[in-house]
Formats: structure tokens, sequence, C-alpha cells
């Protein structure tokens, strides 16, 4: 049955939340406290969201009826009326580059994942609307444009000021098509920036954004064992193929380690296993502890093969995260970095843990057990950070470390 009004206003609250249900995914919500809030349930995209609409009795229920059924004409458009709402509180005033922007954002990018939108926005937010933001869009013109991209490109964030370039063009080629400016001026400024390096992996190196990504990795919704890998691949930064090829034998739960060959080097390698990653095994274990690999491949089901070289790389792209944004073997210029300029840990140790051919004065490699100790306290120092990061810890920088 519909709600009424006496009922809205004679509703009491109980020991635990319920809700009065009205119609077409309206309801109002009854706290504990005695608070009251009108809620519409809705789809889009495939996914089940919430929209707030206000406060009983101070929204009645004819108001929330009325702004249910607002809501709904929006999502017949396919336009989310959260995403609308946050939209109008920017205060973005039509035809500057934020109103336009956002108007894109919502448009063309409603069939893509959350995560995906989510950091196409934050990069809107930090790196465009802060300079271009209030500008009206047909006032913007090629070099106010290009100083912004430096801007970014000044903190040696040159693939982040590429996909910035990107995405302008797209709002730009946007605010073409409908009548807003008269042409998209984007492609006179290819070559104006600096080449992103061929030979680099996309990795996401900024410390919000990894925290973005290990929460996406503990919500992945594929099989165990691609979730596993993938969760565990920030910890130990190892190279893709020697992660997707861990064996059982190799791993040993009294000594915290994982020894095996560097297939790149043909050389003895030491991974010191912090409490997260042992956790991961440990729990995988059950699952594919009878065979050979620690992540065999669906298709073997006696786990007599790995995972393909493939379905890591396809579990990201599936969560959204492109070949511009991050790739598997970028889990070790991640933890490069950020070991590095964030934690404050000594290269050489650094270099070490990555199994890279690091040499003393006189020439002569480190042998695999160099700087053991410190480098075990090095990798659970760094997944206890991302353990952090994952958490929305406040980011600080650590004095270096000796």
């Amino acid at each position: 049955m519909a709600l009424t009004d006496p009922a809205c206003k004679n509703a009491k609250p109980k020991e635990k939340p319920y809700k009065l249900s009205d119609a077409k995914g309206l309801y109002l919500l009854i706290n504990p406290n005695g608070s009251k809030y009108f809620r519409l349930k809705y789809r889009i995209n495939g996914k089940e969201k919430l929209l707030a609409l206000g406060v009983y009795p101070e929204t009645t229920l004819k108001q929330a009826r009325q702004d249910a059924e607002t809501a709904r004409e929006q999502i017949k458009k396919s336009t989310d009326p959260n995403l609308t709402r946050r939209i109008e509180k920017t205060g973005a005033t039509e035809n500057t580059f934020k109103a336009i922007a956002l108007e894109w954002h919502t448009k063309n990018m409603a069939d893509k994942s959350d995560s995906h939108k989510s950091r196409v926005l934050q990069l809107l937010n930090r790196d465009l609307f802060p300079w271009l933001g209030d500008r009206p869009i047909a006032d913007i013109k090629t070099p106010e444009l290009l100083l912004v991209l430096q801007r970014i490109e000044s903190r040696n964030a040159i693939e982040t000021a590429h996909r910035a370039l990107q995405i302008s063009g797209q709002i730009l080629r946007y605010a073409e098509a409908s009548g807003k400016i008269d042409r998209d001026f984007t492609p006179s400024l290819k070559g104006a920036l600096a080449p992103v390096n061929g030979g680099n992996f996309a990795a996401i190196t900024d410390p919000k954004e990894v925290g973005q990504l290990l929460r996406a990795l503990d919500t992945y919704s594929g099989t165990f064992p691609v979730k596993t890998a993938l969760q565990i691949a920030p910890l130990l930064f190892v190279r893709p193929g020697e992660l997707r090829q861990m064996e059982w034998v190799h791993i040993d739960f009294d000594t915290h380690e994982w020894r095996y060959l560097v297939t790149k080097t043909k050389t003895a390698h030491i991974v010191p296993l912090s409490r997260q990653a042992l956790a991961l095994l440990q729990a995988i274990k059950p699952l594919t502890g009878n065979g050979r690999f620690v992540f065999p491949s669906a298709r073997t089901p006696n786990g007599s093969r790995p995972l393909s070289d493939v379905a890591l790389l396809a579990a990201l792209r599936r969560m959204g995260y492109s070949k511009d944004t991050m790739s598997v073997h970028g889990f070790r210029a991640m933890a490069r970095t950020i070991l590095d300029e964030v934690l404050g840990y000594r290269p050489d140790f650094i270099e070490h843990q990555l199994a890279h051919a690091v040499k003393d004065p006189n020439g002569t490699s480190y042998n695999r057990t160099k700087h053991l100790e410190e480098r075990r306290t090095m990798m659970q120092a760094w997944a206890d950070y991302l353990d952090s990061l994952k958490n929305g810890a406040d980011i600080i920088t650590l004095k270096k470390a000796v």
C-alpha cells in the first residue's frame, strides 16, 4: 500500500532501522533515534543505488513523491540523479568549461565503471578545473590549455598530462557538437608535450589513487585465483610472469619467504612475505594448494598450468583501468616510486627487492641475501602503508630510512 501522511507522522522508532514503502522504490526510513528520511531506490546501468530525498516532516510526502518522479525521468534518459545533484552543488554556471565538462561526464560516461568515472572526475577536479573551470569554454584558446598541461608536466606527471589532453579533447568535441564552440583545437597540441616513454608501463603512483585501486581490487568479482593474484601483486611487486608462475613448493611459511629464479636474469631471488601476503596465500591454499601453481589457469583444474599472461591485465580492464592508466607491471613502478619518494627507503634496498642488477662500488653485483633483514622490514612497512591507503588514511611523507 502507498504511504499516507498519518502513517509517516505516526511511525515510531524501533530497535533497528526499518522502512515504510510507498511506490516505485520510494520509502520512508525510520531510524532508532526517531529521525525519518525519504529515500528512492533505483537502478541505473545495471547497478542499484539510493537517492536521498529529504527529512520528514521538513520534506513532505507530496514533495518526496514529486522529487522521486523527477529522478525517475532523469533515469529514463540514462542520467544518474545522484550525479546530477553533485553537479548542481558545484555551482558551475552554464557554458563554463566546468559545466560543459560535467555535462559531458554525465552523458558520455554512463556506460563506464564507477571507478573509471571517479578517476576521470578526480583528474578534472585536480588538474583542469582549478585553472579552466570558471572560464567560458568558448574563450579558452590553445595557449591557455597548453599552460595548464605544462603545469601538470612540471611535476613529472607526463602520462597524466597526456591523459588530461585526451580528456580535454573529448570535452571540446562534445562542446563543438552541441554548438558551444566552433571547433576542437586540441589536435594542434599534438607534439607539444614531452613524449611518454614507450618502454614504460602505465602505473598509478599517486597515493590517493593507489588507495582507490586497492579498494577496487578487493571488490573485484572475478575468479578467486585472479582476484588473489591482483591483491598480492602490489604487496610483492614482482614481474607479472613471475607472479603468475608462483609455485607452492617455493613458498616457505616458516621463514615467511618466497624464493624463486628470476626469469629475466636467471638469478635466485628472495621475496620476504608480509603478514598481509601470507594471509592471502593461506586463504587460497585450500583451493589451489594441491596443484603446482598458486594461481592456476581456470582451464586446468589440476593446477598444472598458471594463469595466462592476459588474465590479470583483462581483469584490470574490466575494472575500468585503461592501458594508459595502469598495467600489471605498473605495480613495480608504484612501489619503486612511493617507497622512495613517500616512505623514504634507500634506493638500493628497493632495487634489490625489485631484483634489479645492483652493483656495489667495486662493480660487483650484490647477492640475493644482501640487505635481506632491511628488506624484510621494508616489505612489512610497505604492506602496512598500503592498508592505510586502502582505509583512507591521511597521506604523510616520512623521513628517509637508513
